[in-house]
């Protein structure tokens, strides 16, 4: 084995980082940008919040953010199955 070709992580940059998360796991990707958004829609939305408690609006945004970000990893997870398991069939054909 070449030890030139052996590749180690901790060699990369952060943006070399996120290119290869992000090329392994698109939805990943996608479930911090959701994370992100929701959060900067509830940093707007902080100001014309009413009545209601800090503690309970950071809470309700808590769990938006938590939930976007577990429905972009369930959406991943279900593409992944698809793709495995229904249409194998196509990919072997090719």
């Amino acid at each position: 084995m070449d030890p030139q070709k052996i590749f180690e992580y901790k060699d990369e940059s952060q943006a070399e980082r996120l290119a290869r998360k992000s090329k392994d796991s698109p939805f990943m990707i996608l479930g911090i940008m959701g994370l992100i958004g929701v959060c900067g829609v509830g940093a707007y939305k902080y100001k014309n919040r009413g009545k209601m408690s800090t503690s309970v609006f950071l809470m309700q945004l808590r769990v938006a953010a938590q939930g976007t970000a577990v429905a972009a990893l369930t959406l991943g997870l279900g593409y992944q199955l698809v793709d495995k398991y229904v249409l194998k069939s196509d990919k072997k054909e090719q």
